[in-house]
């Protein structure tokens, strides 16, 4: 997404030195990159499989300094909208890739997370093994 971004973002002090430490960010940009075209993941879904000491707010400030090859696009928010409007210039270019991938928006600027919302295989074996769980409390 390059350097003419925000640095800030209100992350505070004790999350960045969070992002300071080696790998932080590699570890965010290893699973971006694995998103595949025409799909998104958002923010909070990134943060919660990596784990303690990410939330969606570090996950949003790492993905400000993305390097070349890390589809940026494909993060998004947990309402299913881009949240890049107010960082980058022209305000709809987050959008607008998506759209060119095959992802549709509705008049609001949404899109159907269930359509299109990718999950890495090792969270589905997370989720089925939760689904499986609680479905056994009811049983």
């Amino acid at each position: 997404m390059g350097t003419d971004k925000p640095r800030d973002s209100g992350v505070r002090a004790d999350e960045r030195a969070l992002i300071a430490q080696p790998g932080y960010n590699e570890r965010v940009y290893q699973i971006v990159r694995r998103i595949p075209a025409g799909r998104v993941m958002t923010y909070g879904q990134i943060a919660e499989l990596l784990g303690e000491g990410y939330t969606p707010r570090t996950v949003g400030f790492v993905m400000h300094a993305s390097p070349d090859g890390v589809p940026w696009h494909r993060v998004i928010n947990s309402q299913g909208k881009c949240s890049t409007g107010r960082v980058l210039l022209p305000h709809n270019v987050q959008q607008s890739l998506l759209e060119a991938e095959g992802i549709e928006f509705d008049a609001s600027g949404r899109c159907d997370l269930g359509r299109y919302r990718w999950t890495p295989a090792e969270a589905r074996g997370r989720d089925a093994e939760q689904d499986d769980a609680q479905a056994s409390l009811f049983s």
